[in-house]
This record gives structure tokens, sequence and C-alpha cells, in this order.
């Protein structure tokens, strides 16, 4: 995803995000419609954090901000029938989601700042630390938290990753090549000029 191409791209992903949730995810909540389904968790689970993974990474694209449990949620109300508990996704599922989604944003501000868009990147830094922040109060709190410590370790990582690439453009922003298609041929590269 690039200035140029963005709404292409996000168009592109709401329409594949409506698609799992249209074959996959109604799938699942039919499936467990009227069971314990809290109980079979382990079994689905993965999956349902990979689709709290995507469906927050394309709102975040689309609007800057993150998608609630309550308004994922509530995207799952009318997939289940009203007459027995509806399918929810648990806030474990929905933390784990969260935690592999920085990830992706991390690797998103990277591009983002190989294509000279910093501010994109430093707001992506921005999300990421606060859910990083915000995780780091949780993390201890939970019962089953070996999935979440090895997640914590690769979000931080992921943190360091994009704060450590935003410092760089901004402390040695000028030894920088620029970028490709550039009309500047008279660009210095570590204070050397230009070699014809």
């Amino acid at each position: 995803m690039s200035k140029q191409n963005k709404e292409e791209v996000l168009d592109k992903a709401v329409k594949d995000l409506a698609a799992v949730t249209d074959q996959y995810l109604s799938r699942l909540v039919k499936e467990l419609q009227g069971t314990d389904f809290w109980k079979l968790r382990r079994a689905y689970s993965p999956g349902v954090q990979e689709y709290v993974e995507a469906a927050t990474l394309c709102n975040f694209c689309k609007t800057g901000t993150l998608l609630t449990l309550d308004e994922m949620n509530a995207t799952l109300l009318p997939l289940s029938d009203p007459s027995v508990e509806p399918l929810q996704i648990n806030i474990l599922d929905y933390i784990l989601g969260l935690a592999d989604l920085t990830g992706e944003l991390m690797r998103l501000a990277i591009g983002r700042i190989s294509e000279g868009e910093l501010d994109f990147a430093e707001k992506i830094c921005s999300f990421v630390r606060e859910i990083y922040r915000n995780l780091t109060l949780i993390a201890p709190e939970m019962d089953d938290s070996s999935d979440m410590k090895q997640k914590m370790e690769t979000m931080l990582q992921s943190v360091m990753k994009i704060e450590n690439a935003c410092f760089s453009v901004h402390v040695r922003g000028s030894e920088y090549i620029p970028l490709l298609g550039s009309a500047d041929t008279s660009y210095p590269l570590l204070g050397m000029p230009d070699i014809e």
C-alpha cells in the first residue's frame, strides 16, 4: 500500500475481509451455535486471532484507529441465530490478535519510510507503542500467559524496529539515497559529491 494505490488496496482489503467473514466466520458461528463454544476455543482460536489481526489492520489503514472488541463482536451478531447465545470473540483471542497486528504494522511502517512517508510511519510508531504499553499492563495478570509472553517479546521487537527506523531517518536522513524515481541527481552520499 502506498499513497498512489491506498484507496484501491483498501477497497480490496475490505472486500476480502467481508468474504472471509461470509465464508469462514459465518460457518464457524453456525457450527458452534448451541454448543459450549468457550470450551472449544483452543480448536478455533488461531483462526480467530488471524481474523482479529486482519480486521484491526484494515480498520487502522482506513481510519487510523483501533477496532475495539465490542465493535468487532457487533459485526458477528448478524451471523448468529438470535434464539441462542451468539458466538463472540473473547478478550484473550482479541489481545493475541492485537499482538500479531503490531508485526504487520511494523512492516507497513518500514515500507512507508522507504517511500518517504515518515509522518505516517511515526503515526504507526505511536499507535504500536500505545498498544504495547497497554498490553504490558494486562499480560502479567493473564492466567494462560505462555502465548502472550512470547508475543510480548515479538511485539517489543516490532516497536523497537519502528522506533529505530524513524530515529535513523531523523538523525541520518541527509545520508539516505533519494527515493527511486527522484529527480534529484545531485544527492550527497556520506557527504561526498556524486561521481559522474
